[in-house]
C-alpha cells in the first residue's frame, strides 16, 4: 500500500483498489473499443494493440482513483465540519473514510449528512467534467474520450453507490433512517428485505448481461443482508439463548438492545438491557447474563472500563470475547492482566488491530522492544494504541511520553499534533507549543480545527499559541 495525505486528511491506497480498477478497465475494453481514439483495440498490430491496451487500462484506472478519491474526501470534509478528524482507505471496489477521534457513536443526523456528501461529490465532479467535455469537444479525441468517461463513470457511480444495499452509502443512509424510524429491530428487517431484493435484482440482471463481476460483489452483498434480515427476525439473533429463553418476552427486548448496539445506538441499549435486567419474575439466569454481557459491550464502547468488567464479571454460561475482557482491564490501568488476554485474543484470531492492541500494551509495560518485533507490527499504529488508552485513562503526560517516543519511529504531524494535546492536557504548555511546532514542521496545516480544538483549551490566550496559530494561517495562504 502507498500513503499520502491530502492537507490534514492521510490516505491510504491498498493493492486491492488497484486491482480492482485494473479488472474494471480489463472487463470494459470490448464495450469501450470503438470510442477509443488511440488505437484499435482489436485488429491493430500486435505491438500497437498491446500498447493501446496498457493506455486503455492506466487511464481507466487512473478514472476509477480519482473517483472514488473525490468520493471519499467528501465523507472526509463532511466530517470536518463537526471537528472530526477523518482518515480515507481505498480499498477494493471503493473506500471507506472515517472519523478517528469520535467519542462515541455518530448523532444519526450527522451520519446522514457525512453519508450523502460522498455521492454528492461524486456528481459535482461528474458535472465539471461534463461541462469540460461540453467546452473543449472537437479539439481532442484523446481529451474528448477521457472527459466523456470520466463524467459517465461519475454519474454512474454515484447512482450506483445510492443503492440500498450495505456497505454502499445507500445502505448505510437506509439503514441509519429506518432504525431512526421504525426503531432498531423492524428498521433493520426493513432496511435488509429491501437490500436482499435490490442484490437478488442486480446479480439476476448481471448473470443476463454477463456482467459478472458486478453479480459477484452483490452475491455477497446479499448473503450479507440475508444473515442480518434472518437476525432481525428473530432465527438468528439471538446468540446462545436456549428455544426457551427465546419465548420469554424478555428476549425481545435483549434482541433489541442488541440491534441498537450494532446500530451505535448506545442509549437504547443501555436502556433495552437494564430493562431486561428489571424484569422482575420473567428474568432468568440465562437472560440476565445476555443482559449483561450487551451492558458491558456498551460499557468498553463508551471508555468505562470499570463498568465493562462489572458487568462482565456477572456472565455466566456465556463466553465474553477475550479482547473484550483485555479492552476493559486496559482502560482501567490494568495493564499487566490485560497482557495475557490480548495475547489470547491475537493468537486466536490473528487480527490486525488486535495484534497492535497487544503491541501497545507492551509499550505500556515499557517493553517496546518486544512490541516492536512482533510480526508484520506498524510502529505507528502500535504506538498510537499504547497512547490513546493513557489519553482516554486521563495519564496525559504518560500519553505525551509515548507519543514522542512514537516520533522516533514514525514522524508524522498527526503523532506530533497528539502528544501536543495530550501536553496541553496536563497543562504543560512548554512542550505542548514544543510539539505543535514539530507537527507544523511535519507538515501539519489546520489553523481552524487547531484553533477549535478543545484539547488545547489550556493553550488558548498564550502568546506563543496565537503566535503559531498566526504562522500557521499565512504558511497556508502563502
Amino acid at each position: 500500500m502507498f500513503r499520502f495525505r491530502l492537507g490534514s486528511i492521510p490516505v491510504e491506497v491498498h493493492p486491492s483498489h488497484l486491482l480492482v480498477s485494473a479488472i474494471i478497465a480489463y472487463t470494459s475494453m470490448r464495450a469501450a473499443q470503438n470510442g477509443w481514439p488511440f488505437a484499435q483495440v482489436a485488429g491493430a498490430p500486435a505491438l500497437g494493440q498491446a500498447s493501446a491496451m496498457g493506455v486503455f487500462v492506466l487511464s481507466w484506472m487512473l478514472i476509477v482513483f480519482v473517483s472514488v478519491l473525490v468520493h471519499e474526501l467528501g465523507h472526509a470534509l463532511a466530517s470536518r465540519l463537526f471537528g472530526y478528524r477523518p482518515s480515507i482507505a481505498l480499498v477494493w471496489l471503493g473506500g471507506h473514510t472515517l472519523p478517528t477521534d469520535t467519542p462515541g457513536p455518530l448523532p444519526w443526523k450527522r451520519d446522514v449528512v457525512i453519508t450523502v456528501a460522498g455521492p454528492l461529490f461524486g456528481l459535482m465532479l461528474g458535472v465539471v467534467c461534463l461541462v469540460g467535455y461540453l467546452f473543449l469537444s472537437g479539439g481532442s479525441p484523446a481529451l474528448d474520450f477521457f472527459l466523456r468517461t470520466f463524467a459517465g463513470a461519475n454519474f454512474i457511480w454515484a447512482i450506483f453507490n445510492m443503492l440500498p444495499v450495505l456497505p454502499l452509502d445507500g445502505g448505510r443512509l437506509v439503514n441509519t433512517l429506518s432504525t431512526r424510524i421504525f426503531g432498531p429491530r423492524r428498521g433493520m428487517v426493513v432496511s435488509q428485505g429491501l437490500a436482499l431484493l435490490v442484490c437478488v435484482a442486480v446479480v439476476g440482471y448481471s448473470l443476463s448481461t454477463g456482467w459478472l463481476f458486478a453479480g459477484i460483489f452483490f452475491a455477497m452483498y446479499g448473503y450479507q443482508a440475508f444473515r442480518m434480515l434472518t437476525e432481525a427476525l428473530g432465527s438468528g439473533s439471538s446468540g446462545t439463548l436456549s428455544s426457551g429463553a427465546l419465548e420469554n418476552p424478555l428476549a425481545q427486548k435483549l434482541r433489541e438492545g442488541k440491534f441498537a448496539l450494532d446500530a451505535g445506538r448506545m442509549d437504547d441499549a443501555r436502556r433495552l438491557g437494564a430493562q431486561v435486567l428489571e424484569g422482575g419474575d420473567g428474568l432468568t439466569a440465562e437472560l440476565a447474563s445476555h443482559a449483561h454481557h450487551l451492558l458491558g459491550w456498551v460499557a468498553l464502547k463508551e471508555g468505562q472500563g470499570r463498568q465493562a468488567l462489572d458487568h462482565f464479571s456477572q456472565v455466566q454460561g456465556l463466553q465474553v470475547e477475550p479482547h473484550a475482557v483485555a479492552a476493559s482491564f486496559s482502560l482501567v490501568g490494568d495493564d499487566a492482566r490485560a497482557l495475557d488476554w490480548w495475547k489470547q485474543a491475537w493468537q486466536t484470531s490473528s487480527d490486525r488491530t488486535v495484534m497492535h492492541e497487544y503491541a501497545g500494551t507492551l509499550i505500556r509495560l515499557g517493553r517496546a522492544p518486544e512490541a516492536l518485533k512482533l510480526p508484520g507490527v506498524e510502529p505507528a499504529a502500535a504506538y498510537s494504541c499504547a497512547e490513546r488508552v493513557l489519553f482516554i485513562r486521563g495519564a496525559y503526560s504518560e500519553a505525551a511520553a509515548v507519543g514522542e517516543a512514537a516520533l522516533e519511529h514514525a514522524p508524522s504531524a498527526s503523532i506530533a499534533y497528539d502528544a501536543a494535546c495530550a501536553h496541553a492536557r496536563a497543562r504543560n504548555v512548554t512542550d505542548a507549543m514544543r510539539m505543535l511546532r514539530r507537527a507544523s514542521e511535519l507538515g501539519f496545516r489546520d489553523a481552524a480545527y487547531a484553533a477549535s480544538d478543545s484539547d488545547l483549551t489550556a493553550l488558548h490566550g498564550q502568546p506563543a499559541f496565537e503566535e503559531w496559530l498566526t504562522e500557521l494561517k499565512q504558511s497556508v495562504a502563502s
